[in-house]
């Protein structure tokens, strides 16, 4: 447990080299009018928080800067609120009073206004859900247990989903279930899907299928899956402003993360409802130890529809990249739900 002298100098010297990216120490601190020690003391208990892990000593200073420790515990327990601004308030409101007709548009926006505010990298996790539909279905079984789905979107979108198919279903059963499903479902969003099927495939499966149940099972492993998803960055060259980042290798291999879909949408999918911090080494992905990665979702009621994420250094401002976050999350998942009333 630290004590209330280590937490002040903690929280000190965090604060400051977030801003000044530069070595913190004893006497730069005792000269603030806020701590009331002197550097002397300042300095053992520096000492004592290196030894604790919560921070590092740096071979060119005797000052001293966050450990990933240290940020973790800064984060979690010291943090304190930041207050946007008015401006970025208005600028943010404005995007979304604008009535703009198409999602993409936001979600772009929203990445644009993210990385300008922050000089840090932003990406959003979207889905396609708004200009994409369901354009044929096939079913083909692989054996006697299993078949995977063919889904064709109007967009030209082919997606296979494989999955078990029930002991008490024939061929015929799902023959019927097919030419069933692409009677009705051909054209209609793929957000919508599963509402058309409970307005009306459900009573048609009712009349013309010997086993209900087991056919809406198979159904639904057909159909409901993930979402088609789509990234959206902005402000990818802004990494190279941070001092961290002067190495040439160091910021091409992180360019070549950003631009795996593959690998980042699933990162971002993956987080829990609300903000999330990943600093340093908890993350996943190698290119991306040096970096946080904060993240806020957007949801349509409890459903998790997207993420939206800030990359920058470890040395993030944190307190503000967790208020924007919170304002913009928030703002999205208002428009997501009223385009999905009105749509």
């Amino acid at each position: 447990m630290l004590t209330e002298r280590q937490l002040l100098i903690l929280q000190v010297i965090i604060d400051d080299f977030i801003h000044s990216a530069q070595p913190i120490g004893s006497r730069a601190i005792s000269k603030r009018n806020d701590v009331k020690y002197s550097s002397a003391t300042i300095r053992n208990e520096m000492a004592d928080l290196e030894e604790l892990g919560f921070l590092e000593k740096t071979h060119s200073s005797s000052g001293r800067v966050p450990s990933e420790q240290g940020y973790r515990f800064y984060v979690d327990h010291l943090m304190s609120p930041f207050s946007l601004s008015r401006q970025d308030i208005k600028r943010i409101q404005a995007m979304f009073g604008e009535q703009l007709m198409e999602f993409e548009r936001v979600v772009n926006k929203s990445a644009q206004i993210l990385s300008d505010l922050t000089n840090y990298t932003s990406i959003i996790l979207g889905p396609e859900v708004f200009e994409t539909e369901l354009k044929q279905l096939q079913i083909l079984p692989l054996n006697t247990h299993s078949a995977v789905a063919i889904l064709v979107t109007n967009t030209g979108h082919v997606e296979h989903r494989s999955f078990t198919i029930p002991v008490e279903l024939d061929p015929s059963e799902i023959e019927k279930t097919v030419n069933i499903l692409n009677e009705k479902l051909q054209g209609v969003p793929i957000y919508k899907l599963n509402q058309k099927i409970e307005s009306e495939v459900v009573t048609l499966l009712k009349k013309h299928t010997n086993n209900f149940r087991k056919t809406y099972d198979y159904i639904q492993a057909a159909l409901f899956s993930e979402q088609p998803t789509k990234l959206y960055v902005s402000g990818r060259t802004n990494i190279m402003n941070q001092p961290e980042f002067k190495n040439i290798d160091k910021v091409r291999d992180l360019f070549s993360a950003i631009e795996k879909e593959r690998e980042i949408a699933p990162l971002l999918r993956s987080q829990d409802h609300g903000v999330n911090v990943v600093i340093g080494h908890e993350n996943e992905i190698e290119a991306m130890k040096d970096c946080s990665l904060i993240t806020a979702s957007y949801t349509l009621g409890e459903e998790h529809m997207g993420t939206i994420a800030l990359l920058g250094p470890t040395r993030m401002d944190y307190s503000k990249v967790v208020s924007l976050l919170n304002v913009l999350s928030g703002q999205m998942s208002k428009t997501f739900r009223a385009w999905y009333q009105n749509y």
